[in-house]
């Protein structure tokens, strides 16, 4: 009598194990890097020889310094995620996942057995799909962290290194803040966040509007 063994999956690829581990190492890097401080002040002082001349201003203005570091971290990792992300693929997953979703639960609010199992049966394909975009976004975090994590590194070695008073700065619902006190979090980081955060909301919503825009002209093109 034979007896019939369960399909084996594939072996994972040379070149998918090589990316997991370049993603492990990573990672694995950038978190040596926040907390260390020996690393990451030699990080910070070694990209210091590019962005001191740039943006560091002899250390004379710290917000605006702060402020141009935010926009160059997070416009570079906001175009980079653009030019790697399907905007429009990206919002049929979503769709089709909110539209099963609300499907099997009306189903299971009215107790349709036979409805259940289909969409149960279509569960897998389903999540798998939707899966396959969230994939292509933490390939991208790898890359994106090793231009977050130098600049951060940079920023942090900046702020410390201020002349004394400069550090203090006046903002618009407080005077005198210390940039390397702390209140919760160090000073520099909330202003930093404050400022890198919504720019890259905006940028990211434009790049969207414009690819969007482009495929509905592309489509009426063809019509």
């Amino acid at each position: 009598m034979t007896t019939s063994s369960a399909p084996v999956p594939p072996a994972p690829s040379a070149k998918k194990q090589s990316s997991t581990f370049i993603t492990i190492f990573i990672f694995l890097f950038a978190m040596f890097i926040l907390f260390d401080q020996d690393l990451r002040f030699g990080l910070g002082q070694l990209i210091g020889y590019a962005l001191d001349p740039l943006i560091g201003f002899g250390g004379s203005s710290p917000v605006l310094t702060l402020m141009l570091a935010g926009i160059v971290m997070t416009g570079l990792t906001t175009l980079l995620r653009h030019f790697f992300t399907d905007y429009v693929a990206q919002a049929q997953s979503q769709t089709v996942v909110s539209a099963f979703n609300k499907e099997l639960r009306q189903a299971r609010l009215e107790n349709n057995l036979y409805k259940i199992k289909k969409l149960s049966e279509q569960q897998n394909q389903i999540l798998q799909k939707s899966m396959e975009m969230s994939t292509t976004q933490m390939k991208l975090m790898p890359v994106m962290m090793l231009i977050i994590i130098p600049i951060f590194a940079w920023v942090s070695v900046f702020i410390a290194g201020l002349p004394p008073g400069t550090a203090i700065v006046n903002v618009p619902w407080a005077e005198a803040v210390d940039l390397n006190a702390s209140t919760v979090l160090p000073h520099w980081i909330l202003l930093y966040s404050l400022i890198s955060i919504p720019f890259a909301q905006l940028l990211n919503r434009t790049l969207r509007y414009y690819s969007f825009r482009k495929k509905l002209q592309e489509l009426e093109a063809g019509a």
